[in-house]
């Protein structure tokens, strides 16, 4: 019998703006077991997200400081919950599920727990990345819009490395997953990227490669030859990581490409162009595609409508017959400014009190 600890762990979730959906035979709850022990999962949903200390926590709680500052630090280690600096010390709160909890189990997860995020993935899951605002938006390939073409900073995976001060990468968990399920694809591992504006943030971390300015922005180079879609958090500020997608296994793209949802990733304010008189033909354009926004009859021809403007095409166009070009006002939505905007506006469409969490 599942412990209440974990009934509790997922309402709470799923109270959150990201949401946590329940599924008929609880395999949301056997997700939760191979993370947190009843302790743990008791503990985890009284938290609130904004940052509190220990023994604030303790008194509401009603439990040993101590106990309850032990508890939160070997949470926070495994990246269950969230920890930060406060004025007086280390403080703690609740994270979403995704983007959060999941993906800081990169270095961890195994077989038992892939299985059991899949089974939880294809049941419910789904039902929380097809809400608005989307989870993520698509960022182009810098090199594929024209140069005359303004660009915003927020628009720009460049731009977003450029700010930061510390850049990383990690294994891809979406792509391991997949990997230890027996579904895995040939696209690399190695190209999830982490930013931080705290120069050496990365320095000496265990699951975190460090790389240089350069290095970074070689990664980004290197997954876009590989065919991978740069997406970030669908805001316009506090970046703190960049995905290389793809829709065989990322979890919020296997939405679109298994589901046909269509909304689930916010496109680029950008699409892609065809000069008629440089297409050869080749259909290597309509190959790398994830999107199915290309097809082919005698020359290529764009979708608008499915094109996502991460330019991958453009890329791998060998005559240079592609580019991407700004779409017109209104067929595009400006991302909210900050993550309080983001989920103020996804707790409204869930009707969800966010006073209730915060």
């Amino acid at each position: 019998m599942t412990n209440p600890a974990y009934r509790q762990l997922a309402h709470r979730l799923n109270e959150l703006p990201e949401g946590f959906p329940p599924t008929d035979d609880g395999a949301e709850l056997l997700l939760l077991e191979t993370l947190f022990t009843p302790q743990e999962a008791g503990l985890a949903a009284e938290l609130r997200m904004q940052l509190e200390s220990p023994e604030m926590i303790a008194v509401r709680v009603d439990l040993p400081a101590d106990d309850v500052r032990d508890l939160l630090r070997g949470m926070a280690k495994r990246g269950l919950i969230e920890a930060g600096r406060l004025e007086n010390g280390l403080g703690f709160g609740l994270m979403p599920f995704v983007v959060g909890i999941y993906e800081m189990q990169a270095g961890r997860i195994d077989r038992v727990l892939a299985e059991r995020f899949e089974a939880y993935y294809k049941q419910a899951f789904v039902n929380a990345v097809r809400i608005e605002p989307s989870f993520h938006r698509v960022l182009p390939v810098q090199e594929t819009i024209g140069v005359e073409m303004e660009v915003r900073p927020y628009e720009s995976a460049a731009d977003l490395i450029d700010q930061a001060q510390a850049w990383g990468v990690v294994d891809c968990i979406c792509r391991k997953q997949k990997q230890l399920i027996g579904e895995g694809c040939d696209h690399p591992l190695d190209v999830c990227m982490v930013l931080s504006p705290t120069k050496d943030a990365f320095d000496g971390s265990s699951s975190i490669r460090s790389l240089d300015r350069e290095g970074a922005l070689a990664t980004l180079q290197r997954a876009a030859e590989a065919g991978l879609v740069h997406t970030v958090s669908n805001k316009q500020e506090g970046h703190w990581y960049i995905c290389n997608c793809c829709t065989c296994s990322c979890g919020i793209l296997r939405g679109l490409q298994e589901f046909g949802l269509a909304n689930v990733v916010a496109r680029s304010p950008f699409v892609n162009t065809i000069e008629e008189a440089l297409c050869v033909g080749c259909e290597l354009c309509v190959e790398w595609c994830q999107f199915d926004a290309l097809t082919h009859d005698d020359i290529a021809a764009v979708d608008a409508e499915r094109c996502v403007g991460c330019g991958v095409c453009v890329v791998h166009c060998p005559e240079g017959a592609m580019e991407l070009v700004r779409r017109p006002a209104g067929d595009y939505s400006t991302p909210p400014l900050t993550i309080d905007e983001w989920r103020a506006t996804r707790a409204h469409e869930r009707g969800i009190d966010l006073g209730q969490v915060l």
